[in-house]
């Protein structure tokens, strides 16, 4: 048997394939359709025209829905992608959807089999008579806290991201501020952060996305005046260009927000330029950030000053090397495909 699969993989349309700023699982499509492709896969992907691949791109729409103004629900573009995949599933020996649960009635009748990896949160409203209704179809979990409320559904894996991390800058000094880097909204730790270096009085640099209204209005409830009395510095939302330095300078990347991230991108980038991340107990961060080793997991803000105190001895270079070595392209792409292959052997025992 060829052990080359024709996979097609389905893309939001928010953002392009690689997102020139800030987001996750875009920067996880193009690092996963990279790797597919070099091992000689056919890949094609569904995303927006301006993304930019080394496989075969189908443009569903010709620029990603954001640089277009497009604000709201995006279940309508997820349709759209699953509409024009479904036109030419015959092409594919498997489609693999990042379209989290609008895709679930499409993997379910779809004629080609379809493995779908959930992104985002499952105790949202309405989600878990979803993955209770949906338990015939092939899922994949980015983390063991994630995957946790759910113990019936079609778990075919647990694959924890990676990404192209030697690539990053690195630094093995010392910083001499604190540093966050996601959204303007109260999950990501921000209000803590802002509390926690008033405590420390290190200088707070912050690089954070304020597109809608909820994230403006948090930035002028709670970073204005934070701006105002010198505690922050606020950069926007930034390129990986700007980022990379960024986490690398910093003495410690806080995530101190009781959110329960789904993984944590943020925690292996900042780990991978050899910052340690200062991170609260929560979600999938301890399966991330190896206490003592590459972070420190807290419970509260009082921990956090002992972390702080830890996190300039600690050996920079190892936290990178750990880090590099667990959330690598290629041990996911092997976890991927041996996924493939057990999806499309039950495809083959179920005809």
């Amino acid at each position: 048997m060829d052990s080359r699969l024709r996979i097609a993989l389905l893309a939001p349309l928010m953002v392009p394939v690689p997102p020139q700023a800030y987001a996750g699982t875009e920067r996880v499509i193009a690092t996963l359709a990279s790797c597919l492709h070099e091992r000689g896969h056919n890949v094609t992907l569904f995303a927006s025209g301006d993304s930019q691949v080394d496989c075969e791109l189908v443009p569903v729409i010709p620029r990603a829905a954001w640089k277009d103004g497009f604000v709201g629900d995006p279940s309508p573009l997820m349709e759209l992608v699953m509409a024009t995949a479904w036109r030419q599933h015959g092409r594919f020996d498997l489609i693999h959807s990042h379209l989290e649960t609008d895709a679930f009635l499409f993997a379910r009748h779809c004629p080609t089999p379809v493995v779908s990896t959930l992104h985002g949160r499952l105790d949202e409203p309405g989600i878990p008579l979803l993955l209770r209704e949906f338990r015939d179809i092939p899922l994949v979990a980015i983390s063991d806290s994630q995957g946790r409320w759910a113990p019936d559904a079609n778990w075919m894996a647990t694959i924890h991201h990676g990404l192209p991390l030697a690539e990053m800058v690195h630094s093995t000094s010392t910083g001499d501020y604190l540093v966050v880097v996601g959204r303007a909204t109260p999950e990501k730790g921000i209000a803590e952060a802002i509390e926690f270096a008033r405590r420390t009085k290190l200088p707070l640099k912050v690089a954070a996305k304020v597109n809608n209204p909820a994230e403006q209005a948090f930035f002028d409830e709670v970073i204005a005046p934070a701006i105002e009395e010198g505690t922050v510095e606020f950069l926007g939302e930034i390129g990986e260009s700007e980022r990379d330095p960024l986490l690398a300078g910093a003495r410690a990347t806080l995530m101190l927000g009781a959110w329960p991230e789904p993984f944590g991108l943020v925690a292996i980038e900042s780990m991978a330029t050899g910052t340690p991340v200062i991170a609260r107990r929560a979600g999938a961060l301890p399966e991330i950030v190896e206490h003592l080793h590459t972070g420190f997991l807290i419970d509260d803000l009082r921990e956090a000053d002992l972390a702080l105190d830890l996190a300039a001895r600690v050996d920079r270079a190892e936290v990178r090397r750990r880090t590099i070595e667990r959330f690598s392209p290629e041990r996911m792409t092997d976890e991927y495909e041996k996924v493939y292959w057990r999806v499309l052997d039950g495809a083959a025992r179920g005809r």
